[in-house]
């Protein structure tokens, strides 16, 4: 089974270090990034994750306000 991933931070070099750990993992995929709560709400419309792993203070929306 595939766990299906949404990475959610506000910082592009953790974002991708993230991504670059999380690929290296047969059973998961991240299925998109996003660099913001309001992104990522967006994002989980389209793309349906398992899974999503967010960063608590971000600009805009946060990861808790997300999480609600």
């Amino acid at each position: 089974m595939m766990i299906k991933v949404l990475l959610v931070e506000d910082q592009a070099m953790v974002r991708g270090a993230l991504r670059a750990l999380l690929d290296l993992e047969k059973d998961i995929r991240v299925v998109a990034t996003a660099c913001n709560g309001r992104e990522a709400l967006e994002i989980c419309d389209n793309c349906s994750p398992d899974l999503v792993v967010s960063d608590i203070e971000m600009p805009g929306m946060t990861g808790l306000e997300l999480a609600e």
